[in-house]
């Protein structure tokens, strides 16, 4: 027998747009930020730091939604409706979310030290996209 699936705007919907959009934000902006830094330095001298300062006003913020809302998420599906092979790949996620994070500070107060720098941002990247992939499956 088919289940009927509703539609609803509700608790659960707003939890989702606001996960959504404070991933979109992380690692979008991310991406985005590491095409327009390089190009916009190189045309505007020291302009790059500024934006990727101005960037961070945005980006913290949001991860710290993702973050939030990724654990309201958890809290609201009941354990019983989930296998050991969920539970393991949430937990992967989580562990590559909290890498990610460390990456874009890593990133963030590299200085003038090019290799940290590149390291945190492929870092904090390349963890949060496979936390993105991870949360799809999931």
């Amino acid at each position: 027998m088919n289940e009927v699936r509703e539609v609803a705007f509700d608790l659960d919907t707003v939890r989702i747009v606001l996960h959504v959009l404070a991933v979109t934000v992380w690692i979008g902006g991310q991406i985005v930020v590491g095409a327009v830094v390089p190009v916009v330095s190189r045309a505007f001298p020291g302009s790059g730091k500024i934006a990727a300062k101005a960037f961070s006003r945005v980006a913290w913020p949001a991860f710290g939604v993702a973050v939030a809302t990724g654990l309201w998420s958890m809290l609201a599906i009941p354990s019983e409706e989930t296998s050991s092979g969920w539970a393991m790949l949430l937990g992967i996620k989580m562990l590559l979310v909290l890498i990610s994070g460390v990456g874009a500070l890593v990133h963030q107060n590299a200085g003038d030290n090019v290799a940290k720098r590149g390291i945190g941002a492929g870092v904090s990247l390349l963890c949060g996209l496979t936390a993105l992939l991870f949360g799809v499956m999931l």
